[in-house]
């Protein structure tokens, strides 16, 4: 069984070597689309695409509790979500990669905790990202020469339209950088005591600065992103351990009424 779950976009359908799909019925409906189950670098790794197979989800739509469950189900100790964003700050470029360590929520309408009610569990989530695989993910990056930031601050919007300028300002007095995805997604693995990374992939700047990027930059940039992070991710997981030595497991624990 898979210990490590992806979920990703466009970029990473090609990941695994000799994926197989498999399905799984779930309380909360069906996942973004079947699971894949292969190996990257040797290590046994179940894929999700967040936007399905054509990227026909938009991000209000992404079933988020079903893909979480899944991975679950199937045994998934460990979640890395890849996401691409714009910066709200200079000094976070186009082509960078964040790891992220905190997150700002400026959703409004999603389905964020399986805990509906019958049980109540307010969790902690004042450090919301795995530790060690964080760590694990910079020492990596920073051999690779990879352009990484070790931290940042992501605002997560609801989309699927992009901020009013305002809003672009707002945000840059507290976010580094500003996607559509990493919320609930985050919250859920955190409810089921899975560890949970977020890489990030900066694509252009966001509409706070007067600098206008065109569709063909932000493509020639992605492509560069998601080649960064498939050298990434092939180096990192053979590195991340089986067995846990972070707290991420423990999240349930004194959180029940």
């Amino acid at each position: 069984m898979p210990r490590i779950g992806i979920i990703g976009g466009s970029g990473f359908y090609e990941l695994l070597d000799n994926p197989k799909e498999t399905k799984i019925a779930t309380p909360y409906g069906s996942p973004s689309a079947p699971i894949q189950i292969g190996k990257l670098s040797g290590v046994e790794i179940a894929f999700i695409p967040r936007h399905g197979v054509n990227h026909t989800i938009p991000p209000h739509k992404v079933n988020y509790r079903a893909n979480i469950w899944t991975l679950h189900e199937l045994g998934v100790e460990r979640v890395i979500g890849v996401n691409a964003v714009g910066s709200l700050k200079e000094e976070y470029k186009p082509g960078d990669i964040v790891l992220v360590d905190q997150f700002i929520d400026f959703t409004k309408k999603r389905e964020y905790t399986f805990y509906d009610g019958g049980k109540v569990y307010h969790v902690s989530f004042a450090d919301p990202f795995c530790p060690e695989m964080r760590s694990i993910f910079f020492e990596t990056g920073r051999k690779l020469g990879i352009s990484m930031k070790n931290k940042g601050t992501y605002v997560c919007i609801e989309g699927p339209r992009f901020s009013t300028r305002a809003e672009s300002r707002m945000f840059r007095q507290f976010a580094d950088i500003i996607g559509m995805t990493l919320v609930p997604e985050v919250n859920l693995a955190r409810e089921l005591s899975m560890c949970y990374a977020n890489i990030s992939m900066i694509t252009d700047y966001d509409v706070w600065a007067e600098k206008p990027v065109d569709t063909k930059e932000v493509l020639e940039t992605m492509a560069k992103n998601v080649e960064s992070v498939n050298a990434l991710l092939k180096k990192a997981i053979p590195k991340i351990p089986e067995e846990r030595h972070c707290n991420c497991g423990n999240s349930l624990e004194n959180a029940g009424i």
